[in-house]
């Protein structure tokens, strides 16, 4: 494996942190992540933050086609995945591909669609595909998701089902900016114009090999894939929570922390891998028992990490 894959993505990181998305890291970080794990990511937050930002500067660095779905009450499955339409030139009915075909797809608030129009991601995410009237069309690769949610309290919102939560690989937050950053946003306004100017900064022949370096050459030992388990099976037995990481939860904590290795340029996954990416890969798939809305899910999975012992090398 070539550690310079690594090197290349933490300098995506830094100069798009440096020049656009300042205080943004940990976010742009996290959707790198999702991408090389071949996952998706949800950011949840309040409007204004930067979260449509991020993805377009993203596919702009990357060089990656992009596509941008406002979600709406009204939104029908085909405005996301396209439709068939009868060609009176060709006499013939022919698809219309939508914005899903696209290697970057942003989701912007997505609890606003309808559950159906939601569901119509399902196959796009977890199959890479989508199937229209009997003929199913592959997606092009890579292929990320990054959708945005309101918090669930706004108006017009339609709160996630668990299994579309848990086909995100992770979840994360924006924040809002560091004072600084945020007088000087306030003083010179939006970027928009200035995201549209970003080059690519990396080929895409080395972000379909960074995808299968981090699948086939991150070495996972036996003592960390139990280290993994032990940590899905607290979840599972803690008394707050009705249901804990599933299988999927798990399998997508190995996948992250494998993506963070290669990300720091090692060809093996360290305990820290594991802790770096648990919380945001974790924590939205916790479902937990009435009358504990109060407790922050994140800081009960920390909790719960911090009871368990870090396997020895």
């Amino acid at each position: 494996m070539n550690s310079n894959h690594g090197a290349e993505f933490r300098r995506i990181i830094a100069e798009l942190t440096a020049s656009h998305l300042p205080g943004k890291g940990k976010p742009l970080r996290l959707a790198l992540l999702a991408l090389l794990s071949g996952g998706h990511i949800l950011i949840e937050d309040i409007p204004g933050l930067g979260k449509t930002t991020l993805a377009l500067a993203l596919a702009k660095a990357l060089g990656l086609s992009f596509g941008r779905v406002q979600c709406t009450s009204d939104l029908l499955p085909s405005d996301i995945t396209g439709l068939t339409i009868f060609d009176r030139h060709d006499n013939s009915f022919r698809f219309v591909k939508g914005p899903a075909f696209n290697n970057i797809l942003l989701v912007d608030e997505i609890n606003r669609a309808m559950p159906k129009t939601q569901s119509a991601l399902l196959e796009a995410m977890e199959e890479h595909r989508i199937t229209a009237d009997g003929v199913t069309y592959d997606l092009p690769e890579p292929f990320l998701v990054i959708a945005t949610q309101n918090p669930a309290e706004q108006v017009g919102t339609y709160p996630l089902p668990e299994s579309q939560m848990d086909r995100f690989l992770i979840r994360t937050g924006m924040g809002y900016p560091d004072a600084e950053i945020e007088k000087k946003i306030i003083r010179y306004g939006s970027i928009h114009d200035d995201i549209r100017q970003i080059g690519t900064l990396v080929e895409q022949s080395t972000i379909t090999a960074a995808i299968k370096n981090v699948t086939t050459a991150v070495y996972l030992s036996e003592k960390l894939a139990d280290y993994i388990y032990r940590i899905v099976s607290a979840t599972r037995n803690e008394r707050d929570i009705i249901t804990g990481i599933s299988t999927r939860g798990a399998i997508n904590i190995a996948q992250a922390a494998k993506a963070n290795a290669f990300m720091e340029g090692r060809d093996h996954v360290l305990p820290e891998d594991i802790k770096e990416v648990v919380v945001a890969v974790g924590a939205h798939r916790l479902l937990l028992r009435s009358g504990t809305d109060a407790i922050d899910k994140e800081s009960l999975l920390n909790g719960l990490l911090s009871t368990i012992p870090i396997p020895l090398s």
